[in-house]
């Protein structure tokens, strides 16, 4: 082959590969946008994995366990659960009543009588035959477990949303069955810090506070009960005592209380869970509740920490600290949010929201206008090596990162521009003395 041949060919093959076009529309519209495309891509179907056979309802059909949810939108997950939350969020700034009766008709697909008796009666055949690990790979398998705020804490806020703007008796038994199990059944250690049973025994997790609060405040609002508003605020100072860096100014991801450690990574989506929690409680919790000037403070010394870490190009990393790991959307997302929601409230410096204005910069980097979402790491649970945080993959288009991306580009269809004084207009009231 030919010098003009190849230049031909690998020009060829070039043309074929799509060049990616990074995101242009205003915040809000580009919210829609996503919004618009989870709609369109959400199917409400089951499959058979074995014979390919799907269905709209599982309705007089035997029970096996091959059949499936189809599409990760219509799972049970605490990812959806974001999501659900993040849409009628968008639903309230746009008015537009596709959002929430979106959220509306996926809860309704899940607690569907039929749809529901069917997956409870197939994990109670896969439990009774293999025990926990048989039901991990089964659909909704998080709503019959319940035995971890993965399985009820950010599902559960997400229904007391939905609660709050249409009744539902099935979806406010959930909310009253959580909160039984958060007040009751959750690991906590002797001072009432909500902590798992591993990988070491009592293991703080920084991805609980928001999985906690998220329920905790919102559980506080609809009922008027202080009690949940307090407890949300003691995980707030506690996880700050138990994971805050005092030197590196940021969080660590955990803290194993038997051995007294923390972990080895400063992981951006864990930061990012702790100042969305805040964020939660901060609106909703009381102005006169004795702990909200002491979580405003705490929400403070974070946005000042954070905001050191901002790389170049608007992003945070995927491990803060290292700026030798893959810019990451979900924690630039988490921070974007946290900190316009935080100049919108007035909890700190209006100044910061040139921050959250270079974050969405970046972010529109790993976006398109057709409503695509990259650069999102998959879940990730705690490992003894940093090693393990570089090497995440990323993945595109998934709960995972679009209900953080919505929540941060519907708060910043709020914000205003950053502006400050100018110098030209203040000299003249600059007087010499002769």
């Amino acid at each position: 082959m030919n010098v003009k041949r190849i230049l031909c060919f690998i020009l060829g093959v070039f043309c074929l590969v799509p060049a990616f076009s990074q995101a242009t529309l205003p915040p809000g519209e580009l919210a829609a946008v996503i919004a618009e495309r989870i709609i369109s891509e959400t199917p409400y179907t089951f499959v058979n994995t074995r014979t390919r056979q799907t269905y709209a309802s599982l309705k007089n059909i035997p029970v096996t366990q091959d059949i499936r949810v189809t599409s990760e939108y219509n799972e049970w997950h605490y990812t959806n659960g974001v999501l659900n939350m993040a849409l009628l969020e968008l639903a309230d700034k746009t008015g537009d009543k596709k959002f929430q009766d979106y959220a509306f008709k996926n809860m309704d697909f899940v607690f569907d009588k039929d749809n529901l008796g069917f997956f409870e009666k197939q994990y109670n055949e896969a439990f009774e035959n293999g025990g926990w690990r048989a039901i991990r790979n089964l659909s909704w398998h998080m709503i019959f477990r319940n035995k971890r705020l993965d399985d009820n804490g950010p599902m559960g806020a997400s229904l007391i949303e939905l609660v709050m703007r249409r009744p539902s008796p099935a979806f406010m038994n959930y909310v009253n069955t959580t909160a039984e199990h958060l007040l009751y059944a959750e690991p906590r250690l002797e001072d009432g810090t909500i902590a798992r049973i591993w990988p070491h025994e009592n293991t703080i997790w920084a991805d609980d506070l928001f999985m906690g609060i998220s329920f905790l405040c919102r559980m506080g609002k609809i009922t008027g009960d202080v009690r949940y508003f307090d407890d949300a605020a003691n995980q707030v100072l506690n996880y700050h005592k138990y994971l805050w860096d005092d030197r590196r100014k940021i969080y660590y991801h955990c803290y194993h209380t038997d051995v007294k450690e923390h972990g080895v990574a400063h992981w951006s989506r864990a930061n990012g869970w702790m100042l969305m929690a805040q964020a939660d409680l901060l609106t909703m919790m009381p102005e006169s509740h004795p702990k909200r000037s002491a979580v405003i403070e705490n929400f403070n010394r974070q946005v000042k920490g954070v905001l050191q870490y901002q790389g170049k190009n608007g992003l945070w990393h995927q491990v803060l600290d290292r700026t030798d790991s893959y810019e990451e959307i979900t924690g630039t997302a988490m921070f974007v949010f946290g900190i316009a929601r935080g100049v919108r409230e007035g909890w700190i410096n209006k100044d910061y929201i040139y921050a959250a204005e270079l974050g969405l910069k970046g972010m529109m980097t790993k976006m398109t206008d057709k409503g695509d979402v990259t650069a999102i790491c998959v879940g990730t649970g705690i490992m003894p090596s940093l090693t393990f945080y570089y090497n995440r993959k990323t993945q595109e288009n998934a709960p995972m990162g679009e209900g953080p991306v919505l929540r941060a580009l519907t708060e910043m269809s709020y914000a205003k521009k950053y502006s400050e004084i100018s110098a030209d207009a203040q000299y003249d009231k600059i007087q010499i003395k002769k």
